[in-house]
């Protein structure tokens, strides 16, 4: 595929036009996302900026607002032009606004409104005074409001109540106190990117209906394998619906690539595959294999460490074994960032010994992929740039909003052999452009979503030094946490040694269980402590964390930290919660 050429779509340019810090760089891109969105543009870039640092409009100022939805607009000039005029919410459909004849006016009052439930819904997401979560049980949501689908259309007002209601009951995920999952965070320009996208709403199988979204996504894939360190950023890759799907196209390919013949004759017309990851992996792989008709059996779990990592020694006793018996080992899938523990597998290792037995490598590095950006932290991929394929999902570390996963893979046109299937009504063969960048055919899916400009865009605003500081402060933060409850009373950690990730894995003790013998009563009782614990912060709503039990360990704090917004203030909120909610347990 040829380079698209131009240092406009780069992360980067000699005269300094792809610079972070040049503020000429967001405000170019607020006065583009105008052309697309109107007054939805400014009023992206007044929030960005503040109104003396918004740039200039291209087509005149904002009409004046009205404060109330059911009234004309309160601008005071007769005749009113506004938006807003006239506009009585109870009386108007959706059908009624655009393509509706005299649609414009019900549309950009209706439009400017959602977008006000939206900024307010924003700024309270940053609020540490507001809840994290207002938790009602399903039983008192559904008998609360009326949910159910009906044959006759509502009014507008009803329309713009039900976004109210719903952004009420959503969990803020920017919250600063918010560490339930890998993706938290809410990132301004993503976001604006986003809604960017919606308001595009296109399709990425082809160029000539996305045009500029398949040269970013053959721009920021060619990045990102280049930063795993393929030579010249070489090979291919796709965004896809999660990292799930990613590690499901790593192991289609794989087994293409060991036996072609599987996609025209079937399973029936190979062995017996088998795949390998660790017993601490994502359940993915299984789901994966038993999608593909591999089977769960088929994938054999290695023993890990009392970190969590991979051991190498029972990972090549496993292969021999599936030798003995006739199988064919045809995938190895090693984690850069477990879930639970956030534990990295020994890369050089793994590829040391997927190597001599001939076996696809892959790095399921969804969680810990977005430490590549890190001078300091890369190093705990080393091996990664060995890999056949890698799973990197920019939407946990990075901050990028859901969804945003990567699939990369080394050799170039292999997804493409695997997966094609020479549509003819989308995919002709004699249209005037390059037909290297209709990409849809190397994908699973037909419909795909634009994932990448939310990536895109924010990597142009932050540059990569944005994203190195994001993630150094993170894993700063989460050895801040350990350094204080390693040694505090109450407080047990899962295993010793700081984290090599944001996960911290911990169990609090209420001061009834501190006295007893660690015997099996002990653990029993301890294995409620954390339930009851997150339940009550659920329903105070001041701060999220997860749990889980693994193995032969009872439920325990999974603590992980991936949003910027977080200070050391948040943590130690966070530890004085934790004891205010179980000291009675």
């Amino acid at each position: 595929m040829a380079s698209p050429g131009s240092s406009f779509w780069s992360f980067g340019s000699e005269d300094g036009s792809g610079d972070p810090e040049n503020p000429s760089t967001a405000r170019a891109w607020c006065q583009v996302a105008q052309k697309f969105t109107g007054g939805i543009g400014n009023k992206l870039c007044a929030l960005l900026y503040g109104d003396a640092e918004k740039p200039a409009e291209s087509g005149g100022s904002e009409p004046p607002r009205a404060t109330s939805r059911k009234a004309a607009c309160a601008c005071n000039q007769k005749p009113c032009s506004c938006p807003k005029a006239d506009v009585n919410y109870a009386f108007l459909h959706a059908t009624d606004l655009l393509p509706a004849c005299d649609g414009e006016r019900p549309t950009l009052a209706f439009l400017q409104d959602v977008m006000d439930i939206l900024l307010q819904y924003v700024v309270k997401s940053f609020d540490r005074s507001t809840k994290v979560i207002d938790f009602h049980y399903p039983n008192e949501l559904l008998q609360e409001y009326n949910w159910e689908l009906a044959d006759q259309p509502q009014n507008l007002e009803e329309i713009l109540m039900h976004c109210q209601t719903t952004l009420k009951y959503a969990i803020k995920t920017g919250h600063p106190r918010y560490f339930n999952q890998l993706s938290t965070g809410l990132d301004m320009v993503g976001l604006a990117a986003d809604w960017l996208t919606s308001t595009a709403n296109t399709n990425m199988f082809t160029y000539e209906i996305a045009p500029v979204f398949v040269l970013l996504e053959y721009v920021t894939l060619k990045k990102m394998r280049e930063i795993i360190g393929w030579p010249g950023g070489s090979g291919d890759g796709i965004f896809s619906p999660g990292g799930a799907i990613s590690n499901m196209y790593a192991m289609l390919i794989a087994r293409f690539k060991m036996f072609p013949e599987v996609k025209e004759k079937g399973m029936a017309a190979v062995p017996r595959l088998i795949a390998f990851t660790s017993e601490h992996s994502h359940f993915s792989l299984k789901k994966g294999a038993a999608a593909l008709g591999i089977g769960t059996d088929s994938v054999i779990l290695i023993k890990c460490d009392e970190r969590g990592k991979m051991i190498p020694s029972d990972l090549e006793r496993r292969i021999l074994e599936a030798k003995q018996k006739g199988f064919v080992p045809f995938l190895v899938s090693a984690t850069a960032g477990t879930t639970v523990y956030g534990a990295f597998d020994p890369l050089l290792a793994v590829a040391d010994i997927c190597k001599k037995y001939k076996i696809w490598m892959h790095v399921d590095a969804a969680w810990g992929g977005g430490l590549l950006m890190s001078q300091k932290h890369k190093w705990k991929l080393s091996g990664v740039e060995r890999a056949n394929s890698v799973t990197w999902n920019p939407h946990k570390m990075m901050g990028v909003p859901l969804q945003c996963s990567a699939l990369l893979v080394r050799e170039e046109g292999l997804m493409q052999s695997c997966n094609q299937m020479h549509a003819s009504y989308l995919f002709q063969q004699d249209k005037h452009y390059d037909l290297s960048y209709d990409t849809g055919d190397k994908a699973l899916q037909c419909g795909r979503h634009v994932d990448v400009f939310k990536l895109w865009l924010m990597w142009r605003a932050k540059g990569t030094a944005g994203f190195e500081a994001h993630i150094d402060k993170c894993l700063e933060l989460a050895e801040y946490l350990y350094n204080i409850i390693k040694n505090r009373e109450g407080y047990e950690m899962v295993f010793d040694g700081k984290p090599q990730h944001t996960n911290v894995c911990f169990w609090y003790v209420p001061p009834s269980l501190r006295v007893l013998e660690d015997n099996e009563e002990r653990m029993s009782r301890l294995s409620k402590v954390a339930p009851v614990i997150k339940a009550r912060m659920m329903e105070f709503g001041t701060t999220m964390v997860s749990y889980q039990p693994l193995g032969d360990k009872v439920n325990f704090f999974r603590m992980v930290i991936s949003n910027p917004a977080a200070t050391h203030q948040d943590i130690d909120f966070l530890i004085e919660e934790i004891e205010r909610l179980g000291q009675d347990l």
